[in-house]
């Protein structure tokens, strides 16, 4: 799979992918953070408070906006607030791991001067940084949160080895973990909720420092994907919506611990997560910038459009990376 045509017919140039690259590489070693030098952990306003009304979930999230959410008492809410948000950061770790190791495997076999290897092991770093800080948080609210849904979980071991089989497939993974998360992050951060300090700095930095790890997958995608074969890229083409439903559904719905744990009607879970048309229109906004990235780089065919259509993330593509939903909306 993935077999290659002639490097002519490459979405970007060598030189505009190595200079792209190089000016990732430059700004990771500019503005970079540390997990326990950035984060003042010591500082009272950054300790974990069971009582503080700030955990309760923002506006933004699904659930923070449902009215059965909404109708609960606070300390409920609190509760509620705090265990999920652990459970989100505990997925984003446990993805960021697989990531690392798929990071790894791909750069092992890279040939001396690649500009792929000096980035890619900036975001390995960087990455494990994330970890850290993720981990530091969900240990100091003290939830037992299992994360990712098990079957991903289970088969996680695997995964890593498709960077370097199948490293567009790959690449498109990494999207599919890093979008949902960080589209989030960057409307919760936009939104007027008063969070806790702890949570506030630690979007601050994932965002910041995300925004090169997207701007590199959307890069290798372009670059590569056009030089894939008809047969190929026609697997691709399909594959990528699928990819991207799974892993967007493994970060952003409540896993069934969840569920079990705080009594959570089925029928507000299937409301939620995607049945509310307010859930629609969140959902396919999730996926606006890699609909954009699936225009760009021949992706975006005419049987893959109607697996976007069929899994429900279907839409007009973003017009520039990051594009803010009220813009989106407003240009609709």
């Amino acid at each position: 799979m993935e077999t290659q045509l002639p490097d002519i017919e490459a979405g970007i140039s060598h030189e505009q992918y190595a200079e792209i690259l190089s000016g990732l590489s430059q700004a990771s070693v500019d503005r970079h953070f540390d997990a326990f030098t950035d984060i003042p952990w010591d500082d009272p306003d950054f300790q974990v408070d069971p009582t503080d009304e700030r955990w309760v979930l923002p506006s933004v999230d699904p659930l923070g906006s449902h009215p059965w959410y909404q109708a609960l008492p606070l300390e409920r809410r609190i509760e509620i607030g705090l265990w999920r948000q652990a459970n989100i950061l505990k997925v984003g770790l446990q993805f960021e791991n697989i990531l690392i190791r798929g990071l790894m495997q791909y750069v092992f076999k890279s040939p001396n001067g690649s500009p792929e290897y000096r980035y890619l092991t900036h975001e390995a770093t960087e990455e494990c940084h994330h970890t850290q800080m993720f981990q530091q948080t969900v240990n100091r609210i003290g939830a037992d949160v299992p994360g990712m849904p098990r079957w991903l979980r289970v088969v996680s071991p695997i995964l890593p080895w498709a960077a370097s089989a199948f490293p567009i497939t790959f690449f498109i993974g990494v999207l599919a973990g890093e979008e949902p998360i960080d589209h989030t992050q960057k409307q919760v951060l936009r939104s007027k909720d008063d969070l806790p300090p702890l949570l506030t700095r630690i979007m601050e930095i994932h965002v910041a420092e995300e925004a090169r790890h997207i701007s590199f997958a959307h890069a290798y995608v372009t670059r590569h994907a056009p030089k894939l074969g008809r047969v190929d890229r026609a697997i691709v083409s399909v594959l990528f919506p699928i990819i991207m439903r799974l892993l967007g559904d493994a970060i952003l719905v409540p896993p069934k611990e969840f569920r079990k744990k705080f009594d959570i009607p089925e029928s507000v879970i299937k409301d939620l997560y995607w049945e509310r048309p307010e859930s629609r229109v969140m959902l396919s906004d999730l996926f606006a910038d890699v609909r954009m990235l699936a225009e760009e780089s021949g992706l975006m065919t005419r049987t893959s459009r109607r697996v976007w259509k069929w899994l429900k993330i279907d839409g007009r593509p973003s017009r520039y990376r990051s594009e803010p939903p009220i813009a989106f909306a407003d240009a609709a």
